[in-house]
């Protein structure tokens, strides 16, 4: 603790007497100062111990005691310590009763306690406090150590909740909460998670302070990495701001859990590595080597159905593929399930088990930003049907159909097994693909155009009709060898035989791909 008024007053060697604020002894003294001015307020900064002898102060006019005495108490003076036998015998009532007033301490200071006396006691007060918080702070940086070493992160925790008298919780990189202690601090910690995403927003190392969710604790935020995204969160709450010794245990954790996300780091790095390598002889078809690489590590996800997502970020967001990656792992590190992602430039594969976590966290993350009318502008997915390692290459490729049916339809998410139980037609929606109709029927709008009958419409009607001519006639309310002519004419125009079933599939494809009739 750091010297206190009350601390002065008992130590022998001063002989302090108070004559006033008997009740505001416990007030901490940050400083002793000596000052014979008149006004010495600018000269303060809060927290010293005044010690004065009146020279230059008419300490006996009551109305000039109350403004004194008021300004001091305003500017946080903590006391007033005033030598008595210098210029006055005693202290003069007005001041007494100035200082009792405004509720200021006011210290009788014996003509043999030279002011210097009482500087030095609060200066090796303040030396003795802050040496016990280093050697404090130092011992609690060793048990942190040492419970990081033994229990890993959680017992660290718990080790600095103990140490700050508060509670402590770690975020992981996407924001939730991965352990907290004590364990009740569970519910507060997960409602700061708008908080720590705030905060993950700003290059590391950040840090913020904010109020508690009930508003009876203080609560410290810091990222942790050295990287520009941070890949973790600590919070530290508190009754109050943290002394010196406290504060030495924050930032030993902060150090240690920065020491073992950076390690993480590199593991991962390692791990996304064997991943790619995984993922390369799955799509080489070579599942046997695959397995053996994949081990223990990805082992247990070729063992079940998975998906393939590919996924392509923009150059002008680039987080958004980092956010991706980070939202699978994070959910998988959650529910004890394996995922693999790789990072391939501006792409992303994310291989994850058919109805895990990691996958519907995956889909909830495309759907929020679709919601929040963030569209292919700065991420598109394309997900692949269930599959196992005999089909990851088909997967992938799925995975890639999806992805550009994804960027046509301006959606982020696109998944194949949709775009199989749906329509074709939706894919004809294609600039490429219209300009390749116009072209084919091109010759024969011009001729309808020129008054000599009704080409398109008849192809039309023809086609839909399987080729039976007389139900197509009737469609049209024409004779069928009036139909039969048409045909003729159109291959003709076209230079291509309709009896070629290559050529009547190419024709009905760009007449639905130029019509605006449903189909």
């Amino acid at each position: 603790m750091p010297p206190t008024l009350a601390s002065l007053v008992h130590h022998s060697a001063l002989k302090l007497t108070v004559r006033a604020g008997e009740d505001r002894l416990d007030a901490p003294v940050r400083w002793a100062h000596a000052s014979e001015l008149a006004d010495p307020v600018p000269y303060m900064e809060g927290g010293e111990l005044l010690l004065i002898t009146a020279l230059k102060l008419d300490a006996e006019d009551r109305e000039a005691m109350r403004r004194y005495v008021k300004r001091l108490a305003g500017a946080g003076v903590v006391g007033l310590g005033f030598a008595v036998g210098v210029h006055y015998e005693d202290i003069p009532d007005a001041l007494v009763d100035a200082a009792r007033a405004e509720g200021l301490p006011l210290l009788e200071v014996p003509r043999r306690t030279p002011f210097l006396a009482i500087s030095k006691a609060v200066s090796a007060a303040i030396a003795a406090d802050q040496y016990r918080a280093v050697t404090e702070g130092f011992a609690a940086q060793r048990e942190l150590t040492r419970q990081m070493l033994t229990d890993g992160p959680e017992g660290m925790l718990a080790a600095l909740a103990a140490q700050v008298d508060g509670w402590a919780a770690l975020y992981d990189a996407s924001g939730a909460v991965v352990a907290t202690a004590p364990e009740w601090a569970g519910r507060r910690a997960a409602r700061l998670t708008a908080d720590v995403t705030r905060l993950r927003e700003r290059p590391a190392p950040a840090s913020s302070v904010v109020a508690g969710p009930d508003h009876d604790d203080r609560v410290e935020l810091h990222s942790l990495g050295t990287g520009r995204r941070p890949s973790a969160a600590l919070a530290v709450g508190t009754a109050a701001a943290p002394g010196t010794a406290e504060r030495y245990a924050v930032h030993s954790a902060i150090a240690l859990l920065t020491l073992t996300t950076e390690r993480s780091r590199s593991l991962h790095a390692a791990e996304q590595r064997i991943g790619a390598a995984v993922l390369r002889m799955l799509l080489a078809g070579e599942p046997d080597h695959a397995r053996a690489v994949a081990g223990d590590l990805y082992g247990a996800l070729l063992d079940a159905p998975f998906r393939i997502i590919v996924a392509v970020g923009t150059e002008a967001n680039g987080d958004a593929l980092g956010a991706l990656a980070e939202t699978a792992e994070s959910a998988a590190a959650r529910s004890g399930e394996t995922v693999l992602v790789v990072p391939e430039g501006d792409r992303l594969v994310v291989l994850a088990a058919d109805g895990g976590a990691a996958l519907a966290a995956c889909c909830d993350h495309a759907a929020a930003r679709e919601t929040a009318g963030r569209s292919d502008d700065d991420l598109v997915i394309g997900l692949s049907a269930p599959a196992g390692p005999i089909a990851a290459s088909t997967a992938y490729r799925q995975a890639e159909q999806a992805l550009s049916v994804a960027r046509r339809r301006g959606r982020v998410l696109v998944e194949h097994e949709h775009m199989a139980a749906g329509s074709v037609l939706p894919l004809l929606a294609d600039d490429a693909v219209r300009a390749f109709a116009d072209g084919l029927l091109r010759a024969l709008r011009e001729h309808d155009a020129t008054g000599r009958g009704d080409l398109v419409a008849s192809l039309r009607a023809w086609l839909s009709r399987h080729g039976q001519w007389d139900a197509a006639a009737a469609d049209l309310g024409v004779h069928r060898h009036t139909l039969r002519y048409r045909m003729r004419r159109v291959e003709e125009i076209l230079g291509r035989s309709l009896d070629d079933p290559d050529v009547r599939m190419e024709l009905w494809l760009a007449l639905k791909a130029t019509s605006s009739e449903p189909g």
